[in-house]
């Protein structure tokens, strides 16, 4: 059986996908009709405008944004904010082109959703020259998506551990006052990859999940710790800005292509906008919810990376959690952004594990599926 991207996205609420319930409801615009106005799933109701909303904005919200105030070191105090504008808006245009695409080819197959790869290997269909490659163009899309997805991860276990071998490092020291700056006494200090290797089990563990709804209350806490977190970290960083600002405006040109990655690495919802829309049970008001969602992320992604900036200068670190007071407060907000960044790797993670998994899997007898399909899990988990 093809596992497709669509099916990758997990959403609260949902149940295992059975023969019954998976079967689309009838679809109301033929081949030749523009499909604006049906629903998908008959009884089985897909995602509300809502929740496609908020899955849009996790989707879109990771350590990526935490960078961004280091992007915008690297561009300048004016260049690095207008990049992020434009750079949104080519984002929001190539997404909804991606849509587009995928409503035009499934009214041609009738069908009422397509994955990334079902979108690449029907435009190459329609290409003469291209035809005979179209199943290559589906392979090298899946591959792209196995790359992009386990980079994440990768930068998940870096911000982990950065974070947490900073709290621990500074617990000696840590203090209820977040207004004396007083210089941090560090404790015994280990090398970072030895963190890693201390959550190497327990996300093992994670991505051992059989389905992802049984995530979903903790994906929900996860949630509410990166907002309380972003809230405070605005807070703070609002507050102490100094005056004058003395910063450029803008910055060496050798630096741009380190904004430029850092910011392509903070858009990373490009790999759930067909997931998402796929999954929504009114999929012609997608188009609404994509604008409204990527607006919202434009202006925290600019409002963030500048703000951040301010505050701190040339000494902004990697990540702007890194720069935060050693005071109890800030290293608990620490502590639950690291939280959501260790759940958000299952979800990153079950995008790749369920395009290589089948195939591993397909290739041993029913005694040997289970260890194989966790063999897999693991080997990719290491990996990263």
């Amino acid at each position: 059986m093809d596992i497709t991207a669509e099916d990758t996205l997990p959403i609260h609420g949902e149940q295992t996908p059975t023969e019954e319930t998976d079967v689309p409801s009838v679809y109301l615009g033929g081949p030749s009709e523009a499909k604006n106005n049906y629903e998908r799933f008959g009884g089985k109701p897909g995602t509300t405008f809502f929740q496609t909303l908020i899955h849009l904005l996790k989707g879109n919200i990771g350590t990526g944004l935490l960078g961004l105030p280091l992007a915008i070191k690297h561009a300048g105090l004016v260049v690095g904010p207008v990049s992020l504008f434009l750079m949104g808006i080519v984002a929001v245009h190539c997404m909804n082109i991606l849509v587009q695409c995928s409503h035009h080819l499934g009214n041609r197959l009738g069908r009422t959703s397509l994955s990334y790869g079902d979108v690449m290997e029907q435009s190459m269909e329609n290409v003469s020259c291209l035809r005979r490659y179209s199943v290559w163009g589906r392979r090298v899309v899946n591959l792209f998506l196995i790359i992009t997805q386990l980079g994440f991860c990768c930068v998940y276990f870096v911000f982990l551990s950065a974070n947490v071998k900073q709290v621990v490092e500074a617990a000696n020291s840590t203090t209820v006052d977040c207004h004396n700056n007083q210089t941090t006494v560090l404790g015994t200090s280990f090398d970072s990859r030895l963190y890693m290797l201390c959550f190497l089990p327990f996300i093992i563990l994670l991505v051992f999940t059989p389905n992802l709804k049984y995530l979903a209350p903790f994906s929900l806490v996860a949630n509410l710790a990166m907002c309380a977190s972003l809230f405070l970290i605005y807070w703070y960083s609002v507050q102490n800005i100094p005056v004058p600002v003395s910063l450029p405006y803008v910055g060496q040109p050798a630096a741009y292509p380190l904004f430029f990655g850092t910011a392509i690495f903070a858009f990373e919802g490009i790999g759930v906008v067909l997931p998402l829309e796929n999954k929504m049970h009114k999929p012609h008001q997608f188009k609404l919810v994509l604008y409204l969602g990527m607006a919202m992320v434009s202006v925290l992604y600019i409002s963030l990376g500048t703000i951040g900036y301010l505050r701190f200068g040339s000494d902004i670190g990697a990540s702007i959690t890194l720069n935060l007071p050693t005071c109890w407060l800030y290293q608990i907000v620490k502590l639950l952004y690291c939280f959501g960044i260790f759940i958000t790797y299952a979800l990153q993670f079950y995008v790749p594990a369920e395009l290589i998994t089948p195939a591993a899997v397909a290739r041993v007898g029913e005694r040997w599926k289970l260890p194989v399909d966790l063999a897999v899990r693991t080997t990719l988990v290491v990996f990263t």
